[in-house]
């Protein structure tokens, strides 16, 4: 499922209008700067954690020594931070539960 299609089921499964469908979905996961809930909250270091589905986070990774695969040489991976997702156990269940 794509933003658009996502877009479309939550118009569909609410009765909302596709423009303010739209706008819920932007509002939450938009990743441009100052828009979206989620990216925003995890760019200042904090987590979302929605009860019975799961916790957005973001970690830090160390820098740490890597090797260019081409030429072998050795070279130093800058520190960096990864969102990260943990599915919730209602979530996880549903999931094994599925065919």
């Amino acid at each position: 499922m794509n933003k658009a299609e996502l877009i479309e089921r939550l118009a569909e499964k609410t009765g909302l209008p596709g423009k303010d469908a739209r706008t819920a979905v932007e509002a939450i996961f938009d990743t441009e700067p100052g828009s979206g809930l989620i990216p925003e909250e995890l760019a200042r270091g904090g987590k979302v954690t929605i009860s019975g589905f799961g916790t957005f986070e973001s970690r830090t990774r160390q820098p740490r020594q890597g090797r260019n695969p081409r030429t072998g040489e050795i070279l130093t991976i800058p520190l960096s931070r990864a969102p990260v997702f943990k599915a919730g156990k209602p979530f996880r269940d549903r999931l094994r539960a599925s065919p």
